[in-house]
């Protein structure tokens, strides 16, 4: 791994985008492989059905979560492991209007695996988003293209034909759900935090954000590499059972909220850049303000907190790189 040495962290020696290996089926081969064999077509087939007539249906927010509990236990995901900074065990009641994400609010999620978006769309069924390197605006996306957006290569700009809005405009456009944003713009293997994009800059000073970090155990179920479908599939469906480990902080305002005059400029598509080169995402780049830089360092700061890591300074860029190497090492 020598050879990818530049794709380490250079303060921390961390790898964010190298793939967890697998432990060894030894003598648990039979099992895993009737395991997989077993719950393959029954989670094609529910998923399938969710988000081809389900999702479609108007059966209420409530019977699509239950559709996609269905999906989520099917692999064996059984334990969620909750915790939320402020709230001891057994009082979550009393705290669900102050200290949960709910509708109004946003969720700065970490990005590690396609089941990132199952499971915020089954806890809290938000407006789900995707970001860029260096722009302010999102694109609204689906739970379908959420999940996939984990398994596709990482990109510098958005598709020509997407459709970018400013996350105070999709508030007003959905006030009865959150909204998720995965501000790393990528996946990683969840042992790092990559440097933000500008997103949750557009956020309003009123609005809470929500740093929520999700980890996996057993970890190999994470998809920092794009396009291994079978890989994350065996390695999802082959074992027994899944430990999702959820920490939600406090919640974080946009002190630097952008003003109407900035907004307009950014929906106009003028500030948006051809060719983004803002090192780390958030330390550079003309217009970013201090406290604008401050509000990420913060909810940056509290994602690497709850998931026990770091933040490093490799970024879309890098990961961009490493893909191609690392594709090219397999050929």
């Amino acid at each position: 791994m020598e050879k990818y040495s530049q794709y380490r962290d250079r303060g921390s020696g961390i790898a964010p985008f190298f793939p967890v290996p697998t432990q060894p089926s030894g003598a648990f081969l039979p099992l895993n492989l009737f395991l997989f064999a077993v719950r393959i077509p029954i989670l094609l087939t529910v998923s399938i059905t969710y988000f081809l007539i389900f999702q479609w249906l108007p059966i209420g927010s409530l019977g699509k979560k239950a559709a996609l509990w269905l999906i989520l236990g099917t692999p064996g995901i059984w334990w969620i492991d909750l915790q939320i900074d402020g709230v001891k065990k057994g009082s979550l009641a009393k705290h669900t209007a102050t200290r949960v994400p709910g509708p109004g609010t946003i969720i700065s999620s970490s990005h590690t695996s396609p089941l990132d978006a199952l499971y915020l769309a089954a806890i809290f069924d938000p407006v789900f988003t995707a970001s860029y390197p260096g722009y302010r605006l999102v694109q609204p996306i689906s739970l379908l293209q959420a999940m996939l957006h984990a398994l596709a290569p990482p990109t510098l700009h958005p598709p020509h034909n997407a459709t970018l809005v400013d996350l105070s405009t999709l508030l007003q456009q959905h006030p009865d759900r959150p909204v998720v944003v995965f501000p790393e713009c990528t996946t990683t293997n969840g042992r790092a935090i990559l440097p933000f994009s500008l997103s949750l800059l557009s956020a309003p000073a009123e609005t809470k954000i929500f740093p929520v970090s999700l980890r996996y155990t057993a970890p190999d179920i994470t998809t920092p590499v794009p396009g291994e479908y079978l890989k994350f599939l065996w390695n999802l469906n082959s074992r027994s059972t899944h430990c999702i480990r959820v920490r939600i902080a406090e919640c974080i305002y946009n002190s630097a909220a952008v003003t109407d005059e900035k907004a307009t400029l950014e929906i106009n598509g003028e500030s948006a850049p051809d060719d983004p080169t803002l090192e780390n995402g958030i330390t550079a780049g003309e217009g970013l303000g201090v406290e604008e830089k401050r509000v990420l360092d913060k909810i940056g700061e509290a994602l690497a907190r709850l998931g026990r890591v770091k933040r490093v300074g490799l970024g879309v860029r890098e990961k961009i790189d490493f893909v191609r190497a690392w594709t090219r090492k397999r050929r």
